[in-house]
């Protein structure tokens, strides 16, 4: 074998193993608007369910409102995130970019196939052929929100509600504490299941000791309520990698009702600066810090999803 060929033979074998110079080890992967690049420590059960990201393509405009519009994040962007989580089913949610324009979302939930499902922005003016045809496309939910512009008003919510009661959807709230507060009253009232994202958006330092954490807690006794354990990095004050303050929150959801919570991303992390992204991995790992037990971990990442959204 002449010297040039076994160099070119050696050349080969390093790029195979993943040992070329300046090449991540084989278990590293990079994804877009995700930090760091390895995998989590957890081994997550078969069809683990990440129940909230979002999907952003320019060739659609933003509401004329919105106020939050970060760069493309795609199908493939998210396909590469999947794969390097673990993670096989997931829910696709309208962001506040878009407004009621659903049309990137239903093109993404085809694009996704059957292991995806969709929640939709929605105002009082929609009629049932388009429920039809979101149900069909896989659309689980509606989002209200008071944080950010470009969705339906909170007005509409009520009506909505009532709209999407004889289809099983559910309403799903972003909304800060003192709001939730607030609406309680409305909420009681509604028709149909509230999934309340990014675990209430208890603010620090109080979390489960402020009073929305109450009406939380009392919906999802009364009227079968649920929580996302999504978000931990939007309201931290110690910050990463750890976002240790808002363990006391999510630990104490898991105490209160694990069978009304499901897990998320939030991938891409539009409201986090795009050199400063969590890492999703991280973000899986310390959820297996508040759900310790595997038996408990298969039930908030596979067994409630499947409930809540139809998989």
């Amino acid at each position: 074998m002449t010297e040039m060929t076994r160099r070119g033979h050696l050349a080969l074998l390093a790029a195979g193993l993943g040992l070329a110079t300046g090449a991540r080890p084989a278990a590293a992967q990079a994804v877009r608007w995700s930090g760091g690049t390895g995998r989590p420590t957890l081994a997550v059960p078969a069809n683990a369910t990440d129940c909230h990201h979002h999907v952003y393509d320019a060739r659609f405009p933003p509401a004329p409102a919105a106020t939050l519009r970060p760069p493309d994040a795609s199908v493939d962007d998210y396909r590469a995130l999947q794969r390097r989580l673990g993670l096989s089913r997931h829910v696709v949610v309208q962001p506040s970019t878009y407004g009621t324009d659903n049309r990137l979302l239903v093109e993404a939930l085809q694009a996704f196939g059957p292991e995806a499902r969709g929640v939709a922005m929605l105002d009082a003016s929609v009629t049932p052929d388009e429920l039809r045809r979101l149900d069909a496309a896989g659309i689980r939910g509606v989002r209200f929100g008071t944080r950010l512009p470009g969705g339906a008003p909170i007005a509409d919510l009520e009506p909505v509600a009532q709209k999407i009661a004889d289809r099983g959807w559910h309403i799903q709230l972003v909304s800060e504490g003192e709001k939730i507060v607030e609406l309680q009253d409305v909420l009681r009232r509604l028709p149909v299941l509230v999934v309340f994202d990014h675990m209430g958006h208890l603010p620090e330092p109080a979390g489960p000791d402020h009073p929305a954490f109450r009406v939380i807690a009392d919906l999802i006794e009364t009227k079968g309520a649920w929580v996302k354990l999504t978000g931990a990095y939007i309201l931290s004050k110690s910050g990463p990698p750890l976002y240790a303050d808002r363990s006391r929150l999510a630990r104490a959801f898991v105490a209160l009702a694990p069978e009304r919570l499901v897990w998320g991303t939030d991938w891409p992390h539009p409201t986090s600066p795009a050199d400063a992204k969590p890492d999703d991995a991280g973000l899986l790992d310390l959820f297996a810090e508040w759900a310790p037990y595997p038996a408990l971990q298969a039930k908030i990442l596979v067994a409630n999803p499947a409930r809540l959204y139809g998989f």
